[in-house]
Parts: C-alpha cells; sequence; structure tokens
C-alpha cells in the first residue's frame, strides 16, 4: 500500500494470506493409519531386536500393557540406524520416520493422528504410541517434564463385536499410567473411530447402525467418567452401505453428547465431486454440516426423554434378529461366496483397479476377508444393494409379529426419533435404487442353478418382506414419500440404466467365457463408470 500496490494488497496477497491462515504450509493435515495386526509383528520384531523380549506375540494381554508401558516410560529407543529388521518393519518404520521430518519441517498439523484400523485391545493402543516413541515423535517425558506429542492415537472400532467394546477398551487404556499421562498433555483430547463399512459387511445393515449408535452412547458415557474431551470420526463411506446417506439427517441421528461442539467424517468416492466440485454446492453441504452440528450440540434432537432405555432394548432385540438373518445368508449359507462373485462384476471391479485397495485381503472363500469398497460396489452394479438393506425386513416382522400394538410402537419412534428415521430414509433409498428383475439377468451368470436358484430366492424374499415392513412402518407405500427430489431423479434418470446393466451381463458372460479383448474390458468398464454415475453412492 505504501508503494502504491493496494490492488495486490486487497486482492492476491489477501488471497494467499488466508490461504497460509487457513492451511499453513502444509496444506491438509494427513493422518497415518494402518492395521493392529502389523503393528503387532513389528513391536514384537523391534522388542526381539532390542532384547526386551524374544516372543512379544506369545505373551496374554496384560504381560502386553505391562511390557508397553513400561517402554512408554522411557526415552531410550529400542533400535538404532544399523538394525537388521525385516522389510515390513523397515517400511513401517520409514512411515513414522517420514511422519516425524514433516512435522518438523511443516508444523505439529502436518499429521494429527495415527488411526489403529481392527483395534481390539489397549495393547493395539498402546503399540502406536510405541511407534510414535521410536521415531521421536511422541517425547515420553521424565519427573520433570510431562510428556509430548504433535500426533494423537486413534483407535478405529470396525466390527459388531468391536463397537460393542470399543468403550470399554478406551476406558482400560484411559487407566494405563503412561497413555493416561499422555491424553493429559494433549488438553485431555482424544479422538475415536467408528468404522462403518466393515461393521456392515459383517453384521448388515440394522446391526451395523444400532452398534454404532450404542457403541457412541458408551464411549460417550466413558468420556463423562473419565472427563476426556471426546470426537467422534465417522468413517462414512459415500454409498448407504458404508454410512451414506443426507449429512445434515446423519449427524441429527447422534445420540445425546456424540457432538459436543465437533465430529469428523469422511467425504469419499464420487461423493466428493458430487458435492464439492461446485462452490455453491460445497458452500451449501458445508453450511449444512455445520448446522447439524450446531444443533446437535445444543439441542435436544434425540428427543426420547424417559422412553430412551426402553427403545434402546427394542433396537438391541431387532439388531440381533437383523444380524442374525443376514448371517444366515451371508456367512451361513454353503457357496454364497461363490454365488457374490459369479453374479457380481467384483473380479471385474479388482482387474480393472476401480478400488482403491484389492478385492480381498487374502485369497479366500470367507465375506470377512472381502474387502468393503468392491464388495458394496459389485453388489450395486447388479443393483441388489444387498448391504443398504438385506436382514431389516425380517428383524421387524419378527419382532412385530401379529402384534398391532407393536407396530404402532416402531410407527411412533419413526415419527419422533431422528435415528430411526434416518435409518429407514436410508434403507428405502437403496431399495429404491435396486431392481430385482435386473439382479435376475445377474443371477443368470451363476453356472450352480440350485446355487442361484436358494440364494436369489432368499434375497428376493427378503427384499419384498423389507418393502412390506417399510411401508408397515411409515404408514406410506412410496419408498421415497420423504425425499421427492430424489424420486423425481430416479425417475427421470433409471430408465438409461437398464440397457447398461444388459451389456455389462452380456460383456461379463463373453468375458468368463474366454473373451479377451481388450473391446469388452473397456466395455466392461464403460458400463461400470455409467452406472456408478448415474447410481451417484455406488461404492
Amino acid at each position: 500500500r505504501a508503494s502504491g500496490d493496494g490492488l495486490l494488497a486487497d486482492d492476491q496477497l489477501a488471497a494467499l494470506r488466508a490461504a497460509v491462515e487457513t492451511f499453513g504450509f502444509h496444506l491438509q493435515g494427513l493422518d497415518m493409519r494402518q492395521n493392529s495386526e502389523t503393528h503387532e509383528q513389528v513391536v514384537a520384531e523391534l522388542f526381539a531386536w532390542a532384547g526386551v523380549h524374544s516372543d512379544y506375540a506369545a505373551l496374554d494381554e496384560a504381560a502386553r500393557v505391562e511390557l508397553l508401558s513400561a517402554e512408554l516410560t522411557t526415552r531410550r529407543p529400542l533400535v538404532g540406524p544399523n538394525a537388521r529388521l525385516s522389510e515390513l518393519a523397515e517400511k513401517e518404520l520409514a512411515v513414522v520416520r517420514a511422519a516425524k521430518a514433516a512435522l518438523d519441517d511443516l508444523g505439529p498439523d502436518t499429521v494429527p493422528n495415527y488411526i489403529i484400523s481392527m483395534c481390539t485391545s489397549v495393547s493395539d493402543m498402546l503399540e502406536a504410541a510405541l511407534l510414535l516413541k521410536e521415531a521421536g515423535i511422541l517425547d515420553p517425558g521424565d519427573a520433570n517434564t510431562p510428556p509430548a506429542s504433535p500426533v494423537g492415537v486413534v483407535p478405529l472400532f470396525e466390527t459388531i463385536d468391536d463397537l460393542r467394546d470399543g468403550a470399554e477398551i478406551l476406558s482400560a487404556a484411559l487407566e494405563v499410567p503412561a497413555y493416561q499421562r499422555l491424553v493429559a498433555a494433549r488438553g485431555m483430547r482424544q479422538e475415536v473411530m467408528l468404522g462403518y463399512s466393515d461393521s456392515n459387511k459383517d453384521g448388515g445393515y440394522l446391526a451395523a447402525n444400532w452398534a454404532l449408535y450404542r457403541a457412541e452412547l458408551n464411549l460417550v458415557d466413558v468420556a463423562r467418567k473419565t472427563g476426556i474431551r471426546l470426537r467422534l470420526f465417522h468413517g462414512r463411506g459415500g454409498t448407504v452401505g458404508r454410512g451414506g446417506g443426507r449429512s445434515y439427517d446423519a449427524i441429527l441421528a447422534q445420540p445425546a453428547g456424540a457432538v459436543r461442539g465437533a465430529l469428523r467424517l469422511t467425504e469419499q468416492g464420487e461423493v466428493i465431486s458430487t458435492k464439492y466440485a461446485d462452490p455453491g454446492t460445497a458452500y451449501r453441504n458445508l453450511e449444512a454440516l455445520v448446522a447439524g452440528t450446531l444443533e446437535s450440540t445444543l439441542l435436544d434432537v434425540e428427543g426420547l426423554g424417559a422412553d430412551a432405555e426402553p427403545a434402546y432394548e427394542m433396537l438391541d432385540e431387532l439388531a440381533e434378529s437383523a444380524r442374525a438373518a443376514y448371517a444366515k445368508l451371508v456367512h451361513e449359507t454353503p457357496g454364497f461366496v461363490d454365488y457374490f462373485r459369479a453374479s457380481t462384476p467384483i473380479a471385474e471391479v479388482a482387474d480393472l483397479n476401480l478400488g482403491s485397495r484389492p478385492a480381498s485381503r487374502k485369497p479366500t472363500n470367507s465375506v470377512y476377508d472381502l474387502r468393503a469398497i468392491p464388495w458394496v460396489m459389485a453388489w450395486s452394479q447388479s443393483r441388489v444393494m444387498l448391504p443398504g438393506w438385506y436382514g431389516t425386513g425380517s428383524a421387524f416382522e419378527q419382532w412385530i409379529g401379529d402384534d398391532p400394538d407393536r407396530l404402532a410402537t416402531l410407527t411412533d419412534l419413526y415419527r419422533r426419533w431422528p435415528f430411526f428415521q434416518t435409518v429407514l430414509s436410508n434403507l428405502a433409498q437403496v431399495m429404491a435404487k435396486a431392481d430385482m428383475d435386473i439382479a435376475a439377468a445377474y443371477a443368470d451368470l451363476v453356472p450352480d442353478k440350485a446355487l442361484r436358484d436358494k440364494v436369489f430366492g432368499m434375497i428376493c424374499d427378503e427384499y419384498s418382506r423389507t418393502v412390506r415392513m417399510h411401508a408397515a412402518i411409515t404408514g406410506t407405500d412410496e419408498l421415497l414419500a420423504d425425499n421427492p427430489a430424489l424420486a423425481e431423479s430416479i425417475h427421470n434418470r433409471f430408465p438409461y440404466l437398464e440397457p447398461l446393466n444388459q451389456l455389462q451381463v452380456e460383456l461379463l458372460r463373453r468375458r468368463r467365457a474366454g473373451d479377451t479383448s481388450e473391446l469388452v474390458e473397456r466395455g466392461i468398464l464403460l458400463t461400470m463408470n455409467g452406472l456408478a454415475t448415474a447410481l451417484r453412492n455406488s461404492g
């Protein structure tokens, strides 16, 4: 301005200053994340090399916690630069050392968290802390200095059982003096990540949603008792089977105390471009997130009052029934994985490198080892949409029976409880995009007729049952009665989808018969992209 360059000061320079104030010089913080099994292997190797313990993996949980706690009270590293370690250990140490270099160069906001996938115990949390210490990120402190770490340890509870046990694991971790001191040094802040994808694949739609709600209730109770400032990180995907749906409604559906001025959530895949590619749309979506966070923080959005506990117990029963119905098909039906592989383009998803990771964690015939993203995408391509609804209709039908009072109870909950409204609304959205007639064409790809008839028959029966139960509870025969904009959009878009589905089925049949021509492979890729774009929340 002194030099007469006020236009620059108020335009380009002002924008640059705002960007630096917002993003620092690191642009965006990146979390580290690794599976707890990998941590265990690396820590066992470090202990063996350092002579601390020759067989860490053989120790029980109490002994592991004791050993890890002792190591977290000393600044002594376990290995030096000349240590001879396995490729796995070298790779994992390289990651945390790179994080240390980034923190030193770009500041403490560069790497905010270390997330532990498939966290099942206190030792899983302490192992991650030990790796942070080994890289020089976590300083254990001493008698005169409190511990310090710019990177927080974040457990990720993913399966139904881990969500059930999550609060107990966190509570036990906070009783470990070394970890307790670390959390205190970080302002009593503790983040916990909740996994939507694997819990759904593990137990089905209703069981997963209720397990997440129950987990939040229990974690909030731990926070209240221990005085920590809890922030929940929702690992949602784009599709309903992976926690998707309208973000504003999802925030309002959180239990009391779960949103205390802050929450984190993931936006993935095609959802990013749909919500944020256009500045005006991005503004509206961010505004909705802020509004939902404020309302959930300041208001009693649950609205159940004294009826909360009876409602929780009712959902406990419904979730268990839904999980059993889902397991009967997915985990207990012989040949189900063979049916899934034959009736969906799961192999082609992997071959065409559309997923962020391989379709399976390892060669297997177990659903547990299938990756959640291709699992959901494959079902959406075949128009079954199974992860977003299966098992729910059986649970409602079994619980209601012939009792009109029970039906009236569920209808009342649907009108009063945002969580229940959101569960049924998202279920209806998915079922409106499913098409059993088109799905039958994919089922014809299964060579075993007996297996095909059995599995597809179970799917069709459950679909009809779930549509019927949704209508009974909500009082409307229209699946999208609460979302007329989506209903109109589907009406306009979906006539174009059946030709894509039929073309994909024919191309899959040719490819599996041995035609590996480039045109066939490219045709499958194009149909996948077209269907995913039209369905919008498909993977």
